[in-house]
């Protein structure tokens, strides 16, 4: 429903500078269309750059008031609160983007399309998109996506928010320097808002969350070529005693080839530091193993991890080059930061290995 045309005001009440605000960074990082403003109290005036790291020129202004003089289409909420409820500052720039004749986009959990307030300001014409609803006319997943002649790329990782998404945000990026035909598949919030579209697949029934993945691929491969590739965005991981996402992911995108991502020097699970991470080249097994399970027959070779994307952030630029060095030898596999230098040595070794 985002048009990449379209301008861009981020809400991100105190979310500029944390993981709180980590839909409106993905957004600054990698969104190619127009974003002029982003509203943010804590930090009005400063720097955004100096602020996030991210090398974009937006301005950060103190309300929606000041956002209105770069004439913005759409605001978007830029923060995953905790409990998914919006904090009062920014509710209150919401209703008056609204009031003002934005548009409104929000990836929470709470549906803003149904709260009377905000009906009751949105101009004629204007719309409030909730991304987390499940799609309607949803089947369960029959492994329709294997027929297709196309590549399809499922990025999987080793624990929550390690930089799956931005690994396929990066690869699409280098597919689009090398003119190859590629399509991003979005299955988060912040990867929807930045693709236009998409399925939120935390907001999908169980039973149905693999066909909602298949129709998405479907959808996707539809306009693509035939020796095209498609990227679908990882959620969760295997690892994680809170996640089911990456079973729905295989299955609905019968994917012929797999990305791990892991961050770099990571033992545990981040936010559950008693559950440790298994070696690498174990979960790449018993990945592998799963991606063999629930395919057609006469569906091709299942889908092997091609390559390693290495989150770096918080390592030294030596340290992050030792990391991946240590990752290549371990597994024998190509291994970078696709954030940190660029997503060709991806690129390259998921059509090299392709092409056979």
């Amino acid at each position: 429903m985002l048009r990449s045309d379209q301008r861009v005001v981020l809400l991100q009440h105190g979310g500029l500078d944390n993981l709180t605000g980590k839909t409106g960074l993905a957004m600054l990082r990698h969104r190619q269309g127009p974003i002029v403003a982003v509203v943010d109290p804590d930090h009005a005036g400063q720097n955004q750059a100096q602020i996030t790291g991210i090398e974009r020129d937006v301005p950060v202004v103190q309300g929606i008031a000041q956002a209105l003089e770069f004439a913005p289409e759409v605001a978007v909420i830029g923060l995953a609160p905790s409990g998914g409820g919006l904090p009062d500052a920014l509710r209150a720039d919401a209703l008056k983007a609204l009031a003002s004749g934005l548009n409104l986009a929000s990836g929470l959990h709470t549906r803003l399309g149904d709260d009377p307030a905000f009906q009751a300001v949105r101009r004629p014409g204007c719309w409030i998109w909730d991304l987390r609803c499940e799609p309607s006319g949803l089947q369960v997943g029959q492994a329709r996506a294997a027929a297709l002649s196309c590549q399809r790329l499922l990025a999987v990782g080793t624990d929550m928010a390690v930089g799956k998404m931005s690994a396929c945000l990066e690869l699409l990026a280098a597919a689009r320097r090398q003119n190859v035909d590629c399509r991003f598949v979005g299955t988060g919030q912040a990867g929807i808002l930045i693709a236009g579209a998409g399925v939120a697949l935390d907001a999908v029934r169980v039973d149905y969350a693999a066909g909602a993945v298949e129709a998405a691929v479907l959808e996707s491969a539809a306009s693509l070529a035939d020796d095209g590739l498609i990227l679908v965005e990882g959620q969760g991981s295997l690892c994680h005693p809170a996640s089911t996402a990456t079973l729905p992911l295989l299955r609905g995108s019968q994917a012929t080839d797999l990305v791990l991502v892991h961050r770099a020097r990571q033992e545990c699970i981040k936010r559950l530091p008693q559950i440790p991470l298994p070696p690498l080249r174990e979960l790449l097994e018993c990945t592998e193993a799963l991606a063999r399970l629930a395919r057609p027959f006469d569906s091709g070779p299942p889908a092997r991890v091609k390559a390693v994307a290495l989150n770096t952030s918080e390592l030294s630029e030596d340290a992050a080059r030792q990391a991946v060095a240590e990752v290549e030898e371990d597994l024998n596999l190509p291994c970078t930061d696709p954030i940190r230098w660029c997503g060709e040595p991806l690129l390259e070794a998921v059509r090299k290995n392709r092409k056979g």
